[in-house]
């Protein structure tokens, strides 16, 4: 069917069909939300933890990055799950992981404890990051998928600049339990919403629920003549030889797809993101901003520009393409480490040197915010066959919060070690390696169904 057909009305009571996708993706990209807000929240909680438990450098590590082992074991499992159980079941299940967690961090007697939380929380944030794009991406039409998939980073950069926020509200009585705890409220509201919304028209296909993907395909796309999209995804299913195995996800046909999606997800982390995300406000003290309260507003309008601008890629990525915003995107994020890495060599110090740091980091979040930030998350839902779609995305999920973890874990420790500069400059280093790779190997999918990106890979393999 045509991606430009105008929905009819919706049945009486019935949510209208043309504004129905959109609510999908919305309550759905809650998973974002609180994906966002768990990982942002910690920059600031993190220094009125370190006071309340004394906490030495490695600890403040662990307190940090155990909740990407977390979403580690979260994404490679999720997505099996979500094959198995459905989409929908398991972001229900996810919001009551991410409840859990949320509970058990604000009420922590010890560091132990609060171990034990942050790794369901990101339990949590594994499962939401390997099933909320593969959600959206299979109820949207094709000529809108780019945006709407792009609501899971948006949805992350709010989490963020929400978490920002509320450090800043909390930062004066040092109330880091009230800063965990309330990721409570966006989890009840991710669990609640998916209740009522369908399941994914693809899934129903695949186990055989032709009537359900119908009724669901009806529902979403507002008219009644989806027959089209229907034979599509049955043609495919019966042309596909995968069944889901883990051993299958590297097969001659996929083999390159997944190649893409793990070397996205590793240099998506390896040029620095999360240093930044996790750490923004010990960085920025440690450019001349003492207080505890500067450093975390600072970091907010950080936070402000990382929105903004993925906003601007939402805007933008149906229109002007994946592969040009990627490798614009990520030019300027090597032009941003470099300059961010000289201001820490130069002798300047001061006020002058905080606000070189503030600016630049900036300008790095907001080319990552236009690039790998979304596009990585959009071409892991797009790229792989339906039947180990989820499998494959939760590998590729899962290597990127592997990658995650250890770029988080060595941080402080190689700040110690090398200093910032070196620091900013090796993530410059890895960034240009990250362009090479996108300009080699990332393709273009702007407006093909995910039908169509699914058999480019057979004539690949065919004409290879």
């Amino acid at each position: 069917m045509s991606d430009q057909q105008q929905p009819t009305a919706g049945a009486a009571g019935r949510v209208p069909s043309n504004k129905f996708v959109y609510v999908a993706a919305a309550f759905a990209a809650l998973g974002g939300l609180l994906f966002g807000y768990d990982t942002g929240v910690i920059s600031g909680a993190l220094i009125f933890i370190q006071k309340t438990f004394a906490l030495s450098t490695i600890h403040q590590e662990w307190v940090v990055a155990v909740v990407l082992i977390g979403a580690c074991v979260g994404a490679l499992s999720g997505g099996r799950f979500a094959d198995r159980f459905g989409r929908r079941s398991m972001l229900i299940f996810t919001a009551i992981i991410f409840i859990a967690g949320a509970l058990i961090c604000a009420a922590s007697t010890d560091v132990t404890m609060l171990i034990v939380g942050r790794a369901i929380v990101g339990l949590g944030i594994g499962f939401a990051s390997s099933t909320v794009p593969l959600y959206i991406s299979e109820v949207s039409p094709a000529g809108a998928r780019g945006w709407q998939v792009s609501l899971f980073q948006f949805a992350i950069t709010v989490g963020i600049l929400a978490a920002y926020l509320v450090d800043y509200g909390f930062a004066a009585s040092g109330g880091w339990r009230w800063m965990l705890g309330l990721a409570v409220v966006p989890g009840a509201a991710l669990g609640l919403g998916m209740l009522v919304l369908p399941e994914s028209p693809r899934w129903n296909a695949q186990k055989g629920n032709i009537e359900k993907a119908r009724s669901v395909l009806v529902k979403v796309r507002g008219t009644q003549n989806v027959e089209a999209e229907l034979r599509e995804i049955e043609a495919t299913l019966a042309q596909a030889h995968e069944r889901g195995r883990l051993s299958d996800l590297w097969r001659p046909e996929v083999r390159l797809a997944m190649v893409i999606g793990i070397g996205l997800a590793i240099f998506q982390q390896v040029t620095g993101i999360n240093t930044v995300i996790y750490y923004a406000p010990k960085i920025i003290q440690s450019a001349g901003i003492p207080s505890a309260s500067g450093a975390i507003l600072a970091t907010a309008g950080i936070g402000l520009v990382n929105v903004v601008m993925t906003v601007v890629s939402m805007w933008l990525i149906d229109r002007v393409g994946r592969r040009p915003l990627l490798l614009v995107g990520i030019a300027g994020m090597v032009a941003s480490l470099a300059v961010l890495g000289y201001a820490f060599y130069s002798p300047t110090h001061g006020h002058s040197l905080a606000t070189i740091t503030v600016v630049t980091l900036m300008c790095y979040v907001a080319m990552f915010a236009i690039s790998l930030g979304p596009i990585f998350w959009l071409l892991i839902a797009e790229i792989y066959p339906l039947k180990i779609r989820g499998a494959a995305e939760g590998v590729a999920a899962g290597a990127n919060w592997a990658a995650n973890f250890v770029v988080t874990f060595t941080f402080l420790t190689m700040l110690d070690i090398i200093g910032a500069a070196w620091s900013f400059w090796l993530f410059a280093v890895l960034a240009v390696a990250a362009w090479i790779f996108s300009f080699a190997l990332v393709p273009e999918t702007k407006g093909r169904t995910l039908e169509e990106i699914e058999a480019s890979w057979r004539v690949k393999k065919g004409a290879a």
